[in-house]
């Protein structure tokens, strides 16, 4: 017993101990940040205990003891003391970091003030472990600091540039910028040399960091994912601007991938003998989303210009004769027209096109009348020829927009093709003009031409699909199965079964 409490009570025993029992828990605690603060600040202060009630200053360079064993382990602890002090602070530091959930952000600073901890400990040893003078040793290692600096002064500009961006905080990972060359990106890392960016091609943009600190950048993103933009079309002046102005706002108010709020614009800001210049501003939910709402909106202003009797304009610095008019040319019927324009019905002939282009009907519906209530079951197939169209899920307690149909867009399948009661109400967002195909017609042609179910079922499949996504029906073995839909189709019209070439 007297030789284990001598054991006990050496503090090299208790100081080879403590080390030992903080190593543990360190590997214990790999991955949580508070863990490893906690073990190193019990650490330290067991250890300054340790040192101070054996009459060990850290602090001071006076390193006597009777044999060498004590000397070498008061040089080890004093060292291990100052070591474990700087590990207390940078574990406080990367410790805020977290707490301020800007880990990634904060990288450059971080490594910055670990660097200082550390080079501070390091002296601290030098100084008050081996008693050196540390005032020389910096002199001297002054002259090599100055030719390593210019050495290394391109890769030195980089570091505080990067130090200088990270303290002004123009952007922050995750934002989108663009620079004055062109150059656009979403920040993915931020490190001592240079800025990654990730550009809307999925290319990996490094960008050095003097030269994103010179340049002058733009911060996409602002202060939320709301981000704007715009286009510009042009029009013949075939029409008064008050009614292309009008046009262009049907053109918005259809459109399903901008906000509703804050609500999109049309201005028009130029007029000649050319052309009529309009601007569509308008909003979308991410920068990600802009491109597939650009996209939409000009799908859209071909659809709602060619329904108003619009043409679009000549580019900027054409000539005069270059640009045609339409007027004076025969066309055939508007009914003949809007079949020939949508993708369903391009395969008829032109006979077919005329037969059932005669036996379309012609309807038109006031702003906010509903043109088919929710659960009817519709005996026509819908084709809307101009306005706009809100398909709309009506619950108890509320009422959920789904969808807004343009120009060319069909409606009433569900009932015409299955006999299915609608899922959501069709209401006129606009004066709206639709053409009426009723089921007999469109029986005919399917007996005359078969391959149409196939399309047919394939519509009402991708229909269907985004009803279910958008929560409206949950029949999703129908929507995933386009063939099941088209079978259900055959048999319900008596339509033989042919199959495709």
């Amino acid at each position: 017993m007297v030789g284990f409490s001598s054991i006990v009570g050496d503090p090299i025993a208790q100081f080879a101990a403590l080390v030992a029992l903080t190593l543990i828990t360190r590997f214990m605690a790999r991955g949580h940040s508070g863990t490893r603060f906690a073990a190193n600040v019990v650490f330290f202060a067991l250890l300054t205990v340790l040192l101070v009630a054996n009459n060990v200053a850290p602090w001071n360079g006076d390193a006597t003891a009777e044999d060498l064993t004590h000397r070498i382990f008061i040089g080890l602890a004093k060292a291990t003391w100052w070591i474990g002090g700087a590990m207390t602070l940078v574990s406080a530091v990367r410790l805020f970091l977290i707490f301020e959930q800007k880990p990634r952000e904060g990288r450059l600073i971080q490594d910055l003030l670990v660097g200082v901890i550390y080079s501070g400990a390091a002296l601290a040893v030098i100084a008050f472990v081996f008693s050196l003078p540390v005032g020389t040793l910096i002199a001297t290692s002054g002259v090599f600091a100055i030719v390593l600096g210019l050495a290394l002064q391109s890769t030195l500009n980089d570091v505080f540039s990067g130090i200088a961006l990270n303290l002004g905080r123009p952007y922050a990972v995750g934002d989108w910028i663009a620079l004055e060359d062109g150059v656009q990106g979403r920040v993915v890392e931020t490190n001592w040399r240079s800025t990654h960016l990730l550009s809307g091609t999925n290319d990996l943009i490094i960008v050095p960091n003097s030269a994103l600190a010179k340049a002058r950048l733009t911060n996409l993103t602002g202060t939320d994912e709301i981000h704007g933009a715009a286009i510009t079309i042009r029009l013949l002046p075939t029409r008064p601007p008050a009614l292309v102005e009008e046009t262009m706002k049907t053109v918005l108010l259809s459109a399903n991938c901008i906000l509703k709020s804050p609500p999109p614009s049309v201005s028009i800001i130029g007029l000649d003998a050319s052309a009529i210049e309009v601007e569509l501003a308008f909003k979308v939910s991410s920068l990600s989303r802009t491109s597939s709402a650009k996209n939409e909106i000009y799908d859209l202003v071909f659809r709602h210009a060619k329904a108003a009797g619009l043409q679009l304009g000549a580019p900027h610095g054409a000539q005069a004769d270059a640009i045609q008019s339409s007027e004076g040319v025969k066309h055939p019927g508007t009914a003949w027209r809007l079949l020939s324009s949508i993708a369903l019905f391009s395969t008829l002939t032109e006979d077919e096109m005329e037969s059932l282009s005669a036996s379309m009907k012609r309807l038109t519906f006031k702003k906010d009348m509903v043109i088919a209530p929710q659960d009817a079951s519709m005996t026509s197939l819908m084709m809307v020829r101009s306005g706009v169209v809100v398909v709309e899920k009506q619950t108890e307690e509320s009422c959920e927009e789904l969808t807004r149909l343009a120009p060319g867009d069909l409606f009433g399948e569900r009932g015409v093709l299955m006999g299915a009661p609608e899922t959501a109400r069709m209401r006129a967002l606009t004066f709206v003009v639709v053409y009426e195909i009723s089921k007999d017609n469109l029986a005919g042609v399917m007996h005359d031409r078969p391959s149409l179910v196939e399309e047919l079922g394939e519509l009402l499949a991708k229909r269907m699909q985004s009803e279910e996504h958008l929560g409206a029906i949950n029949d999703k073995a129908a929507a995933s199965r386009p063939t099941s839909l088209a079978a259900r189709i055959r048999h319900l019209f008596e339509v033989p079964h042919t199959p495709r070439k």
